[in-house]
Order: C-alpha cells, then structure tokens, then sequence
C-alpha cells in the first residue's frame, strides 16, 4: 500500500510538473521569483507533499522572496524532476541532526543576514551547541531533542510578533509542552512532565493570558531559548532577578542564601516553586497553616520568631491602612474634599511594597522601618478622615440650628402677622 500511495504521487508529480511547463498561463508576475516547485506540490493530492507548499505562502522566507531552492537546493525554475537535480544541491528532507548547520547556513552569516533583518541574531546556532539539547544531539546523537524546526516548524515560521507564530508569547509554552508535556516522548528522560500544567496555574500565565500582560515570563525568559538550559541551584536566584531585582538582591545579603546553597536547595523557587509560581500573599509569612516559612522553623527557633514578628508588622500595617482607608472614603461618599488624603494614603502601600521586599533580606529591623515609615502616614491619613467627619458634623449641626431658628423666625412673623390683623378694626 505504502509503495503503491508512493508510485501514485510520482506520477501525480510527473503529470503536474509537465502540466505546469506546457501551460501557456504559467507565466509569472515580473515580481514574483519562479517556484516551480510550490506549484507542482500544491497540486499534488498527496497532504504531506502539498501541505508544506501550501503553508509556505504566510512564512516569513516567503515573505523576503525565497524559494524552495533556498533551502532545499536544486532549481526552482525548473520543470518537473529537473529542478531535483542532485548536482544542483538538491537535498529533499536534510537529516534531523544536520538541521541546526542546515539553517545556520544562513542564519550564522552576519553579512547575509544584514541584507534581510539587520536585527536578528546570528550566533542562534552557536547558542544552541551550548543548550542541553545541541550538548545531546552533538554528543549523544540524540535525535529526540529539539532542533530548530521542533520550534520553527519549516514552511510556516512567522516573525514573533505575529500571534499566529509558534514562538508568540502566549504560544511559547504550548510550543515547549508538545515535547515536555507528553509522557511518551520525554520517557527516555528522567525529568518531569508537568511542567506546562503548572506553567498553566502560576501567576506568570495569569498575567500573560488574563490581564493581557505579554512581558510576563514564558519558558525562555528563564531557560533561554537557542541556549536553553535548566536553571542551576546556584542561579536560579540570577534568572528570577532579571525581573525581581530588589528580592533577588535582598535575599542575596539574607542568611538564607548561603544556607540554601549549602542544603543545594534552590533559592527562589524553594519559597515560591518554579513552574507553578502562584501569587505572593502575606499569607506565606510566619508559622501559621500555609506559610512557607513553618516549613522549616517553629515559634521555638529565632527564625520562627523574626517571621512571626514580620508577619505582625504587615498585619498591623493592614489594618492601619484598611482603617484610614475606609473613613477616607465614609468622608469623600458624605461630600468632604479629601482627594489629596487619599494619594498621600497610597505612600503607605508604597511602603507596605517596600516591606516586603526587604522581608527577602530576613532583616526585622529593616523591614521595621518600611513599617514605621507606613504606620506613619496611615495615622495621618486617618486624622484627616477624622477631621472631615469632624467638620461633616459640625455643618450638619449649624445647618440643624440655622434651619431651626429661621423655622422660629417664620413661626414668630406669622404669629406676629395674625396679631396686627386681629387688632385692626373693623367697618
């Protein structure tokens, strides 16, 4: 059957190829490059001939006027198996471990490259013989791992921007996943594959697919992505610092660092996980259920002391700044001008922002300060709630009397009135 389905697509090939030269309409545009080849393959009842030809119109090579010939070599101005000449260079399907030299032959040659896209990289290909995938295909002949077109998928590579790319921001991780998230494929490795259902529960996909937010990390933020490799327990504080450097630094100076490093644990991701990086809540503070730091200390140990007292400074913060909040806006909903207690009021989030970014330095003091600096202008911001309650309550209170006394001063004239009528006489 194979053979028989291969001799019916030769001889559907023959027939367009001649089809196409004796064809008084295949005459091009002047523009346009001569692709003898898409046209014999798109007419081929065959999809996996006539497929890559049909994708071939929205990539980005034919975009820049390449043809097939490009790549695969051979003629493309050629009719029928003329153009698949051997001689001409012609390769049909390059060796999945000669694809990386196959694309850099282009793609690693800066003067070519300047001609097209003066702004693409052209050490893609020498990154990649440092990523764990180029170290097994190179070394190991692993032919499983990822090579260019596992990413780039040939005939229909689209710029990054493009939404409908395999590299768009919101399609990196289902691009990584079709290795990394099946079991079947990854089984000769002894890593995890759940790495995209827990990508699919962080913080980082709810920014990105949610609110919209397309520089929040994907796979290649933190692996790279030519160059990919599994962040190192030593720095993987380094890759999570590219985006959180106030916590990275802070934490750098905290004990923790060093003990971590000792005990090879990783820093950041032993706290806040890797893949499934959740939301950061005050909650992960102290020794209560849920906190990240009862994991390792008790209310016995100074640890377990400094994170039951921080967790106390940034609760006492909260309720401060929910208190001075909330009669603010009992104020601003009666009518009181306290716009500008209301911004000063955000100071105080600024510094509970603060607060917990020197939390990842351990450093009570230190992170007392961001406190104070909070409590401060919470109290000032709720004495101005006060006052304009306080000045609410003295105009209803002068309106209550004012309204009274000109209620007495109209009760006094119209007695008034009805006592001169009484005396007026009569005719």
């Amino acid at each position: 059957m194979t053979e028989r389905r291969s001799r019916n697509a030769l001889v559907a090939l023959v027939l367009t190829a001649l089809a196409i030269s004796l064809s008084p309409n295949a005459a091009r545009s002047q523009d346009a490059p001569v692709d003898n080849c898409l046209s014999c393959h798109r007419a081929l009842g065959d999809a996996r001939l006539s497929a890559p030809a049909q994708a071939y119109d929205q990539d980005v090579h034919a975009a820049k006027g390449f043809t097939c010939a490009a790549c695969h070599g051979g003629d493309a101005t050629a009719a029928g198996f003329e153009g698949m000449d051997p001689a001409k260079g012609f390769v049909a399907t390059p060796l999945r471990r000669r694809i990386p030299d196959f694309c850099g032959r282009c793609h690693s040659d800066a003067p070519f490259m300047r001609q097209y896209n003066p702004s693409l990289r052209v050490d893609q290909v020498t990154e990649y013989s440092t990523s764990v995938h180029g170290r097994r295909l190179a070394q190991l002949a692993d032919t499983l791992v990822a090579v260019c077109t596992s990413c780039h998928p040939a005939h229909a590579i689209r710029p990054p921007a493009d939404p409908q790319s395999s590299v768009y921001p919101l399609r990196v991780a289902d691009t990584c996943g079709a290795c990394h998230a099946d079991s079947d494929y990854m089984a000769p490795y002894p890593i995890p594959t759940d790495q995209l259902d827990k990508y699919r529960r962080s913080i980082h996909w709810e920014m990105m697919s949610v609110e919209g937010d397309l520089s929040a990390p994907t796979c290649n933020d933190c692996h790279g992505n030519h160059g990919a490799a599994p962040p190192g327990i030593s720095w993987v504080g380094n890759v999570c610092g590219q985006c959180h450097s106030v916590m990275a630094e802070n934490f750098s100076q905290s004990r923790h660092a060093e003990t971590f490093a000792m005990l090879g644990v990783p820093g950041c991701a032993t706290c806040h996980q890797n893949h499934e990086v959740v939301r950061a809540t005050d909650a992960m503070l102290g020794l209560e259920d849920g906190a990240v730091c009862a994991r390792c200390h008790s209310a016995g140990d100074a640890g377990g002391e400094a994170a039951a007292t921080m967790r106390a400074q940034i609760d006492s913060l909260n309720r401060a700044f929910a208190a001075a909040d909330s009669i603010l806006l009992r104020a601003e909903r009666a009518g009181m001008e306290v716009s500008q207690a209301l911004v000063d009021l955000g100071g105080a989030n600024n510094s509970g922002i603060q607060a917990r970014a020197a939390m990842h330095a351990f450093d009570v003091a230190a992170m007392t300060e961001k406190i104070d600096e909070g409590l401060g202008v919470t109290a000032q911001a709720y004495r101005r709630g006060q006052q304009a309650l306080g000045e609410l309550q003295f105009r209803r209170t002068g309106l209550a009397v004012s309204v009274t006394i000109i209620l007495m001063l109209i009760v006094g004239l119209l007695l008034r009135i009805r006592l001169i009528e009484r005396q007026e006489p009569t005719a």
